[in-house]
């Protein structure tokens, strides 16, 4: 296989051949990943079903799994979406460009595939230079899902993208560390009450500002209902985010979480299992690997870390992680505690209860959290 160009373009002032090269791949079919300023996107022409279809395969994205379409101009709006109301125009006119996606009712000349076969369309304009450099030069919406294999932490680095990617990407564009680090907020503005899908870079309380009451779907908790099978949203149904190791998130009242945490690295290590600890506000574990997300007052720096941590855990050898869960649901820490229980699949363990059963069932715990 062919390994990917990678183009280092500067984030401000991006050179032209650069953006015009990685255009003509767009324009002719071809894969090209860029930076967002939520994560590095991986492009293909929005419109031609082949393109989309490479993006599918080389992430080995599920079908059923509706990528986001980025524009460049308000006008693209109104070419892949229909029934446009007040609150779309509203959102777009203060949050484009920038981290919000509004998923509409699509237009007919948007492929199924793009789409996932649903009747919506996700949209978002990006607020990166070279981003949206990209998109008006190759005069073609451009569908992009984060640039990494399905189901792995998104790239926040163009290494990232290689690591994952690199012999399925025809070009890399590379500016450096992503500004936020997780994904877009999308928002359902299809029905009567809007609805965030999935949390990110706009917070619910900015959205509430502009169009009212927002409802918050039980899986940006973390979780899917049981019996709803169609994901609406890119990360909705799946185990997402997720690092090789095993990743265990501990809930609860923080010092409660600090001293769960620690029992549960004593049991794994005494039993040969290499641990991984994601923290905050410089608490130190006796643990094999630490990772610090600093301070919970600054949560977007910690949203900034999270999924680079996450790679480095698994660049250090690490076969459990154990985090420390974010309770807070206000701003960009509802994105945290999203993306940390979609990593885990599941395994988030309340603090006073993980103490308990510790003490009375360690072998148990053991089980639980090695799935064996």
């Amino acid at each position: 296989m062919v390994r990917a160009q990678v183009y280092r373009v500067d984030r401000n002032d991006p050179d032209p051949r650069a953006v015009s090269h990685a255009a003509e791949v767009i324009r002719r079919g071809g894969l090209v990943a860029f930076p967002t300023e939520t994560v590095y996107g991986l492009g293909a022409d929005a419109l031609n079903p082949g393109a989309v279809e490479r993006v599918f395969k080389a992430k080995g994205r599920p079908p059923d799994n509706p990528l986001i379409i980025h524009v460049a101009s308000m006008e693209e709006l109104y070419t892949i979406g229909r029934d446009i109301d007040w609150r779309a125009e509203e959102l777009a006119k203060r949050f484009w460009p920038g981290p919000l996606t509004l998923v509409v009712k699509k237009s007919p000349i948007v492929p199924k595939i793009t789409v996932a076969g649903l009747d919506t369309a996700a949209v978002r304009m990006p607020r990166h230079k070279v981003a949206l450099r990209l998109i008006e030069e190759s005069e073609r919406p451009i569908a992009a899902p984060s640039a990494n294999k399905s189901g792995r932490p998104s790239p926040t680095l163009a290494e990232h993208v290689v690591a994952d990617l690199g012999d399925e990407v025809d070009l890399v564009l590379d500016s450096g560390p992503t500004d936020i680090g997780v994904e877009s907020t999308v928002l359902d503005i299809t029905s009567e009450k809007p609805v965030i899908l999935r949390p990110g870079g706009v917070s619910r309380e900015e959205i509430e500002a502009v169009v009212g009451v927002v409802e918050v779907h039980p899986s940006a908790l973390g979780v899917l209902p049981h019996g709803e099978d169609a994901p609406r949203s890119p990360g909705m149904k799946y185990r997402h985010y997720a690092p090789a190791a095993k990743l265990v998130v501990v809930e609860g009242e923080l010092e409660e979480v600090r001293h769960a945490v620690q029992e549960l690295i004593d049991l794994l290590r005494r039993r040969g299992i290499r641990v991984g600890v994601l923290g905050s506000e410089g608490y130190s574990y006796r643990a094999d690997v630490l990772r610090d997300l600093g301070s919970r007052s600054n949560p977007g720096g910690a949203a900034r870390l999270l999924f680079r941590y996450l790679r480095e855990m698994d660049d250090e050898g690490v076969e459990v992680i154990v985090a420390e869960g974010w309770r807070d649901e206000k701003g960009i820490a509802l994105a945290i505690k999203n993306r940390l229980r979609k990593a885990s699949g599941g395994v988030v363990l309340e603090a006073e209860q993980l103490i308990k059963a510790l003490r009375t069932s360690p072998t148990g715990v053991y089980i639980e959290v090695m799935g064996t």
